[in-house]
């Protein structure tokens, strides 16, 4: 049978040349004739090009950067020509063009669209469809789709229905991932088959026989990224000090890693291959990185970019990696395996061998025309064997689901962060609800923003010197004590854990004080909250507001005894990165860590330090924004990722009260005491907290002032906290590495020059420069 394939053959990246091969010789294994439809559209031609040619910066500088490695980029450019010329039986006419194909189409009894994103529409100039990816031109014969991909998330309504009209003629149809099966199934209505990608129908002695001799004698770690190496080079880092193996980079020199001891810039698909069959381990980023890995069966770990990370399931190299057991090799999950754990291959190739088998058996059957389809009624639908908790990216830590679960089967593990989220357990029985009171699938309960800001100090001078801002908390939590209440706040337990604890006397109250820049453990808080409710205890709840918003919803009503009281708050710092700094300071100092202030007054208010106490009596003290921790905390390095979209970042607050340093307090407004000695920022958000307020008046003094003025003091209040594109990789190093070269890495200033020119260059021209060099 004569078969034509067409998909990206011609451009010169190593997964789409080595893709386009293999599926022509798997279609050959099945006994027929296969030609590759020489179709190469004029840009993706000018994009393979040794010089771009173009005005544009970023061009520019490749140009440049070709230039100053002339010969290794010719040497590879000339490789690339040549593997299409030797490899790959091309139809004996070249397209360059839907039209030609169109009046004159290549003559074959079955036409295959091929693998890669050929059915993505916004790859192309013109942000449409290319027909020619899609069959277009076929007259007669039959259609039939090998592993494409749509390439996007979800597609216009428009373009979803110019989907379903090319599709309509095709008799089989598959794609690469989960994904690309539920669009087409949403469009067109029919069943679309997840199959491999290509490179992996064949295996590693068939790649082997295509590579070209070894071009290093010794054990090296090969790197390979085909974006911002990020998280994963920190992992080629730590394996090269464990191992002593030198790092050998494949192309790329403005992705260069440090530690990286060759750079190849010269290498064509058969160099390519060679350089993964004699690889030690492999570090990769790029899907035809780990498959190339699979094929060779290396030690290696992979990637996933931060939109696959939010849906897993949908991700290419998650779906690969998960149907053959060896998820665990993805950076940045809660299951990924220590770096010095090497594979199981006889159990990866078990599986391995089904998916082939099961791919190859597609193939054949939609070459000969029997390929039977579902019917997709239910097309990415089935019955939820657990409960849909909100997504990791957006959940607080705050309980409510595992505080309301009737059978306990939800408990708050610590996951690769360091951060407490739910795990459904086996005994759910499906009662849906912690859904129900998830705060992230909710809308969060707010009250009316109020119409000005408080300005306050305790009139206890000595109560105000051991808080963090003015005392208002103390004379709040007083208030309650005294009428035989109860305080819930964040302190520090034996271990150096933060958790909210219950206070009964005014004793208590001392480890409550003072800011806790870390996530406080709830676990367990929220039922006992309910429990003095139900007894009609008077309750205090302190917390953040996502903290309050998650008790809240958790009791799903109002109680007369509650008053809650919510903190402006900067983001959540992992209690895991504080945990192995203050051990490794304590290993440091000779002696554990028994104590933490993050703002000691010591030095004044706006010039406050954080203190830590040893057990040998010694104390470090260090401005909070200079010490390791706190520049992490200031550059949102390990924050919990739902901090970088907060969704209570307004004056319209969850809970009665908000407390906060007025920081934005007029410099020039006279205040009748010392300003170094704290001033707190106190919004009254409800009736309730209007009546705990006024019954304090006599304890404390304070002015009005505008909101407006609160807000610019503490931007919290306005907006959420910018994602540092730096975290994925800070928790990687922190995963692989002694913290001691994390912190060296990420935690210590740069040197003074870095800093110059960081003051001299605006937020725009840093933002350029990351874009000539990604």
């Amino acid at each position: 049978m004569r078969t034509g394939l067409i998909t990206f053959h011609f451009a010169h990246h190593y997964g789409a040349q080595l893709q386009a091969l293999a599926t022509m010789k798997a279609i050959e294994s099945l006994g027929h004739s296969c030609e590759i439809i020489d179709y190469r559209l004029p840009h993706t031609t000018r994009s393979s090009q040794l010089f771009k040619k173009h005005l544009a910066v970023r061009d520019m500088a490749a140009d440049a950067h070709t230039a100053l490695h002339y010969a290794a980029f010719k040497r590879r450019f000339d490789r690339f020509e040549a593997f299409v010329t030797e490899e790959m039986n091309l139809s004996p006419r070249r397209y360059i063009s839907i039209d030609q194909l169109r009046q004159a189409p290549p003559a074959y009894d079955v036409y295959v669209s091929g693998s890669d994103q050929i059915w993505n529409p916004f790859i192309y100039e013109d942000k449409q469809f290319d027909p020619a990816f899609l069959l277009d031109f076929v007259q007669e014969g039959r259609r039939i789709a090998y592993a494409p991909s749509l390439g996007v998330p979800q597609l216009p309504e428009d373009k979803g229905r110019e989907l379903k009209a090319y599709l309509e003629p095709y008799s089989a149809l598959s794609v690469r991932e989960k994904r690309g099966q539920m669009l087409v199934a949403q469009t067109t209505g029919r069943q679309a088959k997840v199959v491999l990608d290509p490179t992996l129908l064949l295996n590693g002695e068939d790649w082997g026989k295509l590579a070209s001799p070894p071009a290093f004698q010794e054990p090296y770690i090969l790197c390979y990224f085909v974006s911002d190496p990020g998280e994963v080079a920190p992992y080629a880092q730590a394996l090269s000090q464990r191992t002593g193996w030198p790092i050998v980079q494949l192309a790329g020199a403005r992705r260069k890693i440090d530690g990286a001891r060759e750079l190849v810039f010269d290498a064509g698909p058969r160099e390519f291959l060679a350089l993964f069959r004699d690889a030690s381990a492999v570090v990769t980023n790029s899907f035809h990185g780990a498959a190339f890995s699979l094929q060779f069966k290396k030690n290696f770990f992979t990637s996933m970019s931060p939109k696959e990370r939010r849906e897993p399931t949908f991700s290419r190299i998650y779906s690969l990696l998960s149907r053959l057991g060896c998820a665990d090799r993805i950076i940045g999950l809660d299951t990924t395996a220590p770096i010095d754990r090497e594979m199981d291959y006889e159990a990866v190739y078990r599986k391995l061998e089904e998916a082939r088998a099961d791919s190859i058996a597609y193939l054949k059957a939609a070459l000969e025309g029997s390929v039977q389809e579902d019917t997709p009624e239910e097309v990415g639908k089935s019955v939820a064997s657990k409960p849909v908790l909100c997504k990791s990216e957006d959940c607080t830590g705050c309980t409510a689901c595992a505080s309301v679960c009737p059978v306990g089967a939800i408990t708050m593990e610590a996951d690769h962060e360091g951060f407490l989220r739910p795990v459904v357990g086996e005994s759910c029985i499906l009662c849906r609800r912690c859904e129900q009171v998830c705060p992230a699938l909710k809308e969060s309960l707010r009250g009316p923003a109020p119409s000005c800001a408080h300005a306050l100090w305790n009139l206890d001078a000595a109560i105000r010197q051991e808080s963090t801002s003015g005392g208002f908390f103390t004379l709040l939590a007083g208030q309650v004590l005294d009428r035989g209440g109860a305080v819930f706040g964040a302190a520090f337990d034996d271990t150096m854990t933060v958790r909210h604890v219950c206070a009964r006397s005014r004793e208590e109250l001392a480890a409550m004080r003072g800011s806790k820049y870390v996530q406080s453990d709830l676990t367990g808080v929220f039922p006992q909250v309910k429990a003095l409710l139900e007894e009609e205890v008077p309750v205090l709840f302190t917390g953040l507001a996502c903290q309050v918003d998650g008790l809240l919803q958790y009791l799903g009503k109002d109680y007369d005894n509650l008053l809650t009281c919510d903190m402006v708050c900067n983001g959540v710092p992992s209690p895991a990165v504080l945990k192995a700094w203050l051990h490794n300071l304590g290993l440091n100092h000779g002696a554990p860590v028994t104590g933490v202030r993050f703002r000691d007054k010591a030095g004044g208010w706006t010039h406050s330090q954080m203190t830590v106490r040893f057990a040998d009596g010694a104390t470090f003290s260090q401005p909070l924004n200079s010490s390791p921790y706190g520049r992490g905390f200031g550059m949102q390095l390990f924050l919990r990722p739902a901090c970088s979209k907060c969704r209570y970042t307004s004056t319209s607050r969850p809970a009665d009260l908000t407390m906060g340093d007025f920081w934005g307090l007029d410099p020039k407004l006279k205040l009748p005491t010392q300003r170094e000695q704290g001033i707190s920022l106190v919004l009254v958000n409800s009736a309730k907290g209007q009546v705990a307020f006024d019954a304090l008046a006599d304890q404390f003094s304070q002015v009005e002032r505008p909101v407006a003025e609160a807000v610019a003091g503490n931007p919290r209040l306005h907006h959420p906290l910018n994602h540092n594109p730096k975290r994925a990789a800070f928790f990687a190093s922190f995963a692989a590495m002694p913290f001691e070269k994390v912190e060296q890495k990420f935690l210590t200033p740069p040197p003074l020059y870095k800093r110059a020119a960081g003051r001299m260059l605006t937020p725009g021209m840093k933002d350029m420069i990351r874009k000539i060099l990604k």
